[in-house]
């Protein structure tokens, strides 16, 4: 099991906890539907009802065989903007995704994950059932939440256990897979959709070329912040490795979309974490960003600044 589990306390309240956990879903995810530029009366019943679907099948659809109790599901928002109506049930969106996940004996969440997509098209008929089937496509609507919940689901597991995730990132590529051969799926799932889609961050992951990014959420979380209540230079030395150790992947493959979606969620974090470093490990973890992430350049100058 990929989350570690709390240690049950009350022997005698164990059946009662287990069947808590048993019914607990993974995610705890807060779905927000916003239509303020489609005019129409209809329109705010029709993406409040969206809305619910949305949060009910996101939140109780059971995504993988783990069992987590309430307090452990993941933590993620999802919000959607309505951009325009193109038809009768036919809507043009974009959907804003972010994770995080609890840091060890803190009350800090760290950032996972941070993405707007803006390629999300969808038809929607109030009241609608939202149908899935992992193997099968049914409508973009299921497949965009699907996909992101397993995305969720894949960067929270790889951040716990070396390649944790695996399971979880064939499951998004067998979405994308699934979708790309509907009709009516939209933009965003085939490999000429452009290079920055959920086809190539999905494909990128999976390929080994890109294990060190996923070695790096292992390690920085893991290793790193997981640490820092007790230890904390240890656990920045940590943070420290696991940012270097992509300096490789970096010559192979230069402005990496995977490494441009890690920093959208980490750059901020990786700031303020080494503004309490010394001299030697400022001048190094500057040194290392602007090399791996040069468009936050600016951003970083901000680890040297004095207070």
């Amino acid at each position: 099991m990929f989350r570690e589990k709390m240690k049950k306390i009350i022997a005698g309240l164990f059946l009662l906890v287990c069947t808590v956990q048993s019914n607990a879903q993974e995610l705890n995810c807060q779905v927000t539907v916003s239509s303020q530029q489609v005019q129409g009366t209809d329109n705010k019943r029709i993406f409040d009802n969206l809305q619910k679907q949305a949060f009910e099948f996101v939140n109780n659809t059971k995504w993988t065989k783990e069992v987590f109790a309430t307090n452990e599901r993941i933590e993620c928002t999802m919000f959607i903007n309505v951009t325009e109506k193109v038809s009768t049930s036919q809507y043009k969106a974009t959907i804003q995704v972010q994770s995080r996940r609890p840091v060890f004996k803190t009350s800090y969440n760290s950032p996972l994950f941070n993405y707007n997509d803006q390629s999300f098209e969808f038809t929607y008929q109030e009241n609608q059932p939202f149908d899935f089937n992992v193997n099968t496509y049914t409508t973009n609507l299921t497949s965009i939440f699907a996909y992101y919940s397993y995305v969720i689901l894949a960067l929270d597991y790889d951040s716990y256990a070396p390649m944790g995730g695996t399971e979880c990132w064939q499951k998004a590529q067998q979405i994308v897979s699934n979708a790309a051969a509907g009709s009516d799926s939209g933009p965003g799932w085939k490999s000429f959709d452009g290079n920055k889609n959920r086809f190539w961050f999905v494909d990128n992951i999976l390929n080994p070329m890109y294990n060190p990014i996923r070695n790096c959420y292992y390690n920085y979380h893991r290793k790193g912040l997981d640490v820092m209540y007790e230890k904390t230079d240890a656990g920045r030395a940590e943070i420290l490795k696991s940012l270097e150790s992509l300096k490789e992947l970096h010559k192979l493959r230069p402005a990496s979309y995977n490494m441009q979606l890690l920093f959208n969620a980490k750059a901020d974090e990786v700031i303020n974490i080494f503004k309490e470093a010394n001299s030697n490990e400022k001048g190094a973890v500057i040194e290392t960003l602007n090399l791996i992430d040069p468009s936050n350049s600016n951003k970083y100058a901000k680890i040297t600044e004095t207070k």
